[in-house]
């Protein structure tokens, strides 16, 4: 049978093509799609052009096999209806996959993330938002009675922050647009624009805090708001962007460290007691948890995607989270 996957065709342009999927196999289900969530991290950079060409899509998901160069599908947020099966998950079911935008595709039932019942597929196309939020909030280790900063409030840093909160940590998250704020404060969540850190701080600064802006320019200056011995959590990719980051006598002196988070993997700290697949399961059982409903802003159709990648590119007014409605 034809389907059609969306393809980043050179920077910031994305059309559909025709694909043909074959018939599922023995222990392979054949999806149709409802819903397929944008990311604003890795796919807005690929969207731009901000990726080597030759890095690997992901390694670790069957269906994202290839590179970064153009053209190339990618996404891995596809959310839909089991149609045919030749294993254990009955037609009928929501599943969510991990797979780059098409409206029909075939893969192993093993792959697919059988959703909680009364979940509707709009809110689970976050679901892999709420896994990066979870790992950012497993790699921040003991946070109760502590004050964090979170730098950036996109729907992965408003996760991210909602989670630090659930696991009794003082949030404080900056962002410099003021509607994010705004929605911040709405989900109870304290919320600042960046210059008016400083004043709102414990004196002697933070802890911890966790970089989620994917803009370049913020964890240079962020580094002054971090206690001695002090932790920044970089949960952002920059891609080919550079970062300049002051490492002089403040932070050799005061003994801060830079540690990097991402969901890939699980970090050999943790790998006693999770794995991927429990991780996975938590994340599913947040999806009826967490207020969701307030990041999911906006459908687009799947016939317009190009129009939701613009409005992701220019930051619109309202845009958290860009989910593309299948017919």
């Amino acid at each position: 049978m034809q389907a059609r996957r969306l393809l980043f065709i050179a920077p910031r342009r994305v059309e559909l093509a025709p694909i043909d999927v074959p018939e599922p196999g023995p222990g392979q289900v054949l999806v149709r799609t409802l819903h397929s969530g944008i990311s604003t991290g890795t796919e807005l950079l690929c969207y731009r052009g901000l990726l080597d060409p030759d890095l690997a899509l992901d390694e670790r998901i069957g269906s994202l096999g290839g590179s970064f160069r153009y053209p190339c599908p990618y996404g891995y947020s596809c959310v839909g209806e089991v149609e045919r099966s030749t294993g254990a998950v009955p037609a009928g079911t929501l599943v969510f996959a991990f797979h780059p935008h098409q409206d029909r595709f075939v893969v192993d039932e093993a792959d697919v993330v059988v959703l909680p019942a009364g979940i509707e597929s709009r809110a689970a196309t976050l679901l892999p938002l709420v896994e990066t939020g979870l790992q950012l909030s497993l790699d921040a280790g003991q946070v109760a009675h502590e004050t964090v900063v979170v730098l950036g409030l996109g729907a992965v840093g408003l996760i991210t922050a909602l989670l630090l909160q659930r696991a009794g940590a003082t949030v404080l998250a900056a962002d410099p647009l003021a509607e994010r704020r705004e929605l911040a404060q709405s989900l109870g969540i304290p919320a600042a624009a960046p210059e008016q850190l400083p004043a709102r701080l414990p004196p002697g600064g933070v802890p911890l805090l966790v970089e989620l802006s994917g803009a370049p320019a913020a964890l240079p200056g962020a580094l002054a708001l971090l206690a001695h011995e002090g932790t920044a959590l970089v949960g952002s990719w920059y891609g080919e962007q550079e970062v300049v980051l002051p490492l002089g006598g403040a932070f050799h002196r005061r003994r801060l460290t830079i540690r990097s988070s991402q969901v890939s993997t699980i970090p050999a700290a943790l790998a006693g007691r999770w794995d991927v697949a429990r991780r996975r399961r938590v994340a599913a059982a947040l999806l009826d948890v967490l207020p969701l409903s307030a990041l999911a802003t906006t459908e687009i159709p799947f016939d317009e995607a190009p129009r939701a990648y613009a409005a992701l590119d220019r930051r619109a007014p309202g845009v958290v989270h860009v989910a593309l409605r299948y017919p």
